[in-house]
């Protein structure tokens, strides 16, 4: 479902335009689609691997911070509902994604059904990109909203898991959200979160693989 998902998305790509793409294994799909179809795109992208596969597929790849525009952007997801809320929580890169999606004229996430809901369920954490510093602050702060917060753990020497930019990264249980941007604001809002992997109002279409076709949902 996956390769299919990948070979439709293709139709979404103009030739001679600057597209983003993020990780993960439908978006290897789509880079194999891509150079197949002789499109003549220039990719940035927030995942090394994604990044080694588009050079060695002979596609160039752009640094982020050199384009301050991109045509057409596309990623996977854990979870979307139907009015495009998305949760981006297990890659740990979701700073970066965000940064593409906002950046991108369309921004479409490529899904299977099963990770469609009407609303979000929250059955994946919310993660935050957080200071060190903020780390007591930032979790006081979440319970206060009403969830848990877990510092996400590695096989490093401190045994946190630290992004790429060199901030730690914190997961965030909520139940029973009511009111999505309200939860996605207020956390914003605490002193030392970068960003975080819920995304509101950022996604355009979801490009949705079913056993019987395609569905979009969009705005």
């Amino acid at each position: 479902m996956k390769k299919r998902c990948a070979e439709k998305a293709v139709e979404y790509i103009k030739n001679n335009s600057i597209i983003g793409l993020g990780g993960g294994s439908t978006i290897g799909y789509l880079i194999d689609f891509i150079k197949e179809s002789g499109l003549n795109v220039k990719v940035v992208t927030p995942s090394f691997a994604t990044e080694k596969l588009c050079c060695e597929k002979g596609i160039e790849v752009l640094p982020l911070w050199s384009v301050n525009h991109i045509d057409t952007a596309f990623d996977g997801c854990d979870e979307v509902d139907f009015n495009l809320n998305a949760l981006k929580s297990c890659g740990a890169i979701h700073t970066k994604e965000k940064i593409i999606g906002q950046m991108a004229d369309e921004y479409i996430l490529l899904a299977d059904e099963s990770k469609v809901s009407e609303k979000l369920t929250f059955k994946y954490p919310v993660v935050l990109e957080i200071f060190k510093e903020s780390i007591g602050y930032a979790e006081r702060k979440i319970k206060e909203l009403g969830g848990r917060a877990e510092l996400r753990k590695s096989s490093a020497k401190d045994g946190l898991t630290i992004s790429d930019s060199g901030l730690v990264i914190m997961d965030c249980f909520f139940e029973n959200v009511k009111d999505i941007e309200k939860l996605h604001d207020d956390i914003l809002k605490i002193t030392g979160v970068t960003e975080i992997s819920l995304f509101c109002k950022v996604v355009s279409k979801a490009l949705i693989v079913c056993e019987n076709g395609f569905k979009i949902i969009s705005k």
